[in-house]
């Protein structure tokens, strides 16, 4: 169960389009848009779980055309957010829009998102600690999952407000975005990598 629990810990807390998109609600929005979006987020990674432990996740992805679709309609979509937060220019608020996202922006980049897909697949098929008991097991790890998934969404997001205050130089700022685009831009790399 500890080994579960580290592989969940380096597993979400490494960048993707979840915890980026935090720290960019964050900078741009503040707390109480940052919080908003981290609950759809929240329900969104449920959703993903609960479609990879049904297993609806394998019969939709048996189809060669839509597993395709899908791909090509998230990375399209996480490569077009990266040039957006590449060419924010010089201000950290790696998501520029009138208003924040909420909820439902949480939720959709959540459904969208392949590393959301490849970690819980990982998470939840693999790393078996209770063979007798699989339904035990299956809440367990969605409690251990939610229990660390939680706080470092908040580490993020608070990152990102912290920047925000922190009223860095322009040259900074921007490298920061770009880093920030680049690190999504591996994940982008890294599910077309799967892919092939």
């Amino acid at each position: 169960m500890l080994t579960f629990a580290a592989a969940v810990f380096f597993l979400i807390i490494t960048p993707g389009p979840g915890v980026l998109s935090t720290a960019g609600v964050g900078a741009a929005f503040g707390a109480a848009a940052g919080t908003r979006y981290v609950a759809g987020l929240f329900i969104g990674t449920n959703l993903v779980c609960l479609a990879v432990v049904s297993g609806l996740t394998a019969a939709l992805l048996a189809d060669d055309r839509l597993r395709t679709l899908l791909f090509i309609a998230s990375v399209s979509y996480l490569a077009w957010l990266a040039f957006r937060i590449a060419f924010a220019g010089s201000k950290i608020a790696f998501i520029e829009r009138a208003s924040p996202p909420g909820i439902g922006g949480g939720i959709i980049l959540q459904a969208i998102n392949p590393k959301a897909y490849a970690v819980n697949t990982a998470l939840f098929t693999g790393f078996s600690f209770w063979p007798g008991n699989y339904g035990a097991e299956i809440a367990l790890k969605f409690l251990i999952v939610n229990a660390i998934w939680i706080p470092i969404h908040f580490a993020w997001l608070w990152m990102g407000i912290s920047l925000q205050r922190m009223n860095l130089p322009e040259k900074a700022q921007r490298a920061i975005n770009i880093a920030m685009a680049l690190s999504m831009m591996m994940v982008v790399a890294l599910a077309a990598w799967s892919q092939s």
